[in-house]
């Protein structure tokens, strides 16, 4: 990871990234995902320390509806069949420049966005194609804490993990 690194806003795919990429459902039809809380905490706080997340997942589910609104995520886009047009409708709404945006992806249809942003991330398991294309790829899995992961080395990058960690020490 480069000590140069200027992030102002996390995107993120969701299924394979914050979950492992299962999807379950139960006898009456109904979808469930497991969302991973350190994660959730690490968005949190990315979020406090100024910072700005978004969500592009090709599939819509309620269960992302309640876990992105728990979250405070500030950009939700569900059923983004193609996820390039979103993520510049994204960079239009936020004003943020894709250079200063992170991506974590790990599927085909997340390649346009992985190699338009300025950081482009995947997890372990993601297919090779991206591997190639991406800039870091996390030790924990989707789902395990990718994302929790990639925010601790992006906020030590930045010079801002003391002030993350100011609440908890204090």
């Amino acid at each position: 990871m480069t000590d140069k690194l200027n992030i102002k806003m996390l995107v993120m795919d969701v299924d394979g990234v914050l979950t492992d990429g299962g999807i379950i459902y139960d006898s009456c039809g109904n979808e469930s995902k497991r969302f991973n809380v350190h994660d959730g905490a690490w968005l949190k706080i990315w979020q406090r320390l100024g910072l700005q997340t978004a969500v592009i997942t090709g599939r819509q589910s309620v269960a992302v509806d309640r876990r992105m609104t728990e979250l405070g995520i500030d950009f939700v886009y569900q059923n983004a069949k193609v996820k390039i047009g979103v993520f510049e409708n994204l960079v239009k709404e936020s004003g943020i420049n894709p250079q200063e945006m992170a991506y974590i992806g790990d599927d085909v249809m997340d390649l346009p966005v992985l190699r338009r942003v300025g950081y482009a991330v995947t997890v372990p398991d993601a297919i090779d194609e991206v591997k190639s294309h991406c800039d870091y790829i996390t030790k924990k899995t989707g789902g395990s804490g990718a994302v929790g992961e990639l925010i601790v080395s992006m906020i030590k990058a930045m010079g801002m993990f003391d002030k993350a960690m100011e609440r908890y020490l204090a």
